[in-house]
């Protein structure tokens, strides 16, 4: 029966070329949407991860709930103590400190509140690989002094690299302070909001100017994003006993696990169009090949064989073809994927943020089984109704379609 059924397939060409091209659009066309939108996660990310939060942070328990608020109450006291075990766990790619504050900059004319972050400039810098530097440059260790911008706040304030800035805040037991600085660069990151509000400036000016030698948080980078969850769990178990809290990068970005929610429900609904589509297709070619064949059909049955074993053929010959057609969609998806990832496809920002980027489409190997699952299903089951219609079609009635 494989055999017979195998001949065929090759023998209804042009059946057989139609069914094979629905099934391999649909099944391609499922690798392109679902690699796209794997791309959106993995981009969105990282740039999350290189632009602000990293892949894990670590604060004095409650400063997560409570911290931005009175970052003041929830300091760690002992910070290299901590690096230092931190470093050395396996998958740990670098640990920084930083210290925030909110107050006040002045450029000589305009106060504007600020959201600030005491940082360890060239950790930083090798972290931000997705902040841009819109002008001057990116500010070192030797920048004791020095302040970075972002975009929208330097727009407020027309600041350029080179001026001089006022830093007003208020220290760990309420005196006010402040301190001046040179603007070495101005930055854009992700987030329109974060832009609109945020400096830099060095660790060692920042806790000067707050009257501490505390830090609120500890940055973790990792040499890969994906063991996030696994180093986190390991970190929570090494310190316990210092009254420290681990948060992961999914867990900083809310808007990230939205996003991630909100394309995921339109990706769902774009299979459930596109398995539609493609039952419909594979449905109308598969009609059109078993019913121009009640004479062939009518003819087995008149030799004696049973209508179990004419839903049979008809089956299998339905297997062959979505296992075909699966096969050439997935490899014309898998190319597609390869040709537009090497072109790329430019993307405007995203809301609320400041940056486009290049997508490209990610070979996910659960896509490419989904889509091929899908594919075949999708033609076993347009060979259901039509196999059950013409085993059921009286011999007599089958024969005279020869004529």
């Amino acid at each position: 029966m494989f055999t017979l059924a195998f001949r065929n397939v090759l023998r209804q060409k042009t059946h057989t070329a139609m069914t094979l091209a629905a099934i391999l659009c649909g099944v391609a066309g499922l690798i392109l949407a679902g690699g796209w939108v794997n791309d959106i996660f993995v981009k969105l990310g990282e740039v999350l991860i290189h632009s602000q939060s990293g892949h894990l942070q670590i604060y004095k328990s409650g400063f997560y709930a409570k911290g931005s608020r009175e970052p003041e109450k929830y300091l760690i006291t002992a910070p290299d103590t901590l690096k230092q075990g931190i470093a050395d766990v396996q998958g740990v790619e670098n640990v920084m400190a930083r210290l925030y504050f909110s107050g006040l900059l002045n450029n000589g004319l305009t106060d504007l509140p600020i959201i600030g972050e005491g940082v360890e400039p060239e950790p930083e810098a090798k972290l931000g690989s997705s902040v841009v530097i819109t002008a001057g440059r990116q500010f070192t260790d030797q920048d004791t002094f020095g302040i970075m911008i972002g975009h929208g706040l330097a727009s407020g304030l027309k600041l350029k690299p080179g001026d001089r800035v006022t830093l007003l805040a208020s220290t760990l037991e309420g005196a006010l302070n402040s301190a001046d600085f040179e603007v070495t660069g101005i930055f854009q990151s992700f987030s329109n909001d974060y832009d609109a509000r945020a400096i830099k400036i060095s660790l060692a000016a920042a806790q000067e100017l707050i009257g501490t030698q505390s830090v609120n948080a500890l940055v973790v980078t990792l040499a890969r994003t994906n063991d996030t969850d696994q180093v986190g769990a390991r970190l929570k178990q090494q310190l316990g006993a210092f009254d420290v809290e681990v948060k992961t990068w999914v867990e900083l970005n809310d808007f990230y696990e939205k996003t991630v929610e909100l394309y995921k429900g339109q990706f769902a609904v774009l299979q459930l169009i596109i398995l539609v589509m493609v039952l419909l297709s594979v449905a109308n070619s598969v009609n059109m090949s078993i019913f121009e064949r009640i004479g062939e059909f009518g003819t087995m049955k008149a030799l004696g064989n049973r209508n179990s074993q004419v839903v049979q053929l008809i089956m299998i010959e339905s297997m062959l073809l979505g296992l075909l057609g699966s096969a050439l969609g997935v490899g014309i998806g898998v190319l597609g994927a390869i040709i537009i990832s090497a072109v790329g496809i430019p993307m405007p920002p995203p809301p609320n943020a400041n940056l486009g980027y290049i997508a490209q489409i990610e070979i996910v190997p659960s896509a490419l089984l989904m889509s091929c699952v899908i594919g075949f299903a999708a033609t076993v089951l347009a060979a259901v109704l039509p196999a059950r219609h013409v085993s059921r079609t009286p011999v007599v009635e089958a024969l005279r379609q020869n004529f």
